[in-house]
């Protein structure tokens, strides 16, 4: 089993920076990607970023995100930076480990405006 340990969210000011991370621990042998959902409310969840293989960021985040992994550490890291109102969500790490995904529990992120 894994488990996936997120910190860093908040509220801060449009124009705002926030980092957030993301730990794996457990029984783990390999860790395929790593990545981040959002789900703002009435909205269905969708990808942000993700970290495999390849780097893939969404549209919206792109130039503003930055996604970096510490694989020593099976530690995923999110900086926003630019964040704006629309990036309001609940953040949710995943991760594909050993042919499995697991989701973390979110944290909120809120960008005022």
């Amino acid at each position: 089993q894994v488990q996936l340990a997120e910190s860093g969210g908040g509220l801060v000011q449009s124009g705002g920076s926030l980092r957030l991370s993301c730990a794996a621990s457990g029984s783990i042998f390999s860790i395929n990607a790593m990545g981040w959902y959002r789900q703002a409310p009435g909205k269905q969840r969708e990808l942000v970023a993700q970290i495999g293989s390849r780097t893939n960021y969404a549209d919206p985040v792109k130039g503003r995100f930055t996604i970096s992994r510490d694989s020593a550490k099976n530690t995923v890291y999110l900086q926003m930076n630019s964040l704006k109102p629309e990036d309001t969500a609940v953040y949710y790490c995943t991760v594909v480990a050993d042919g499995r995904g697991y989701w973390g529990q979110g944290t909120q992120v809120t960008v005022s405006s």
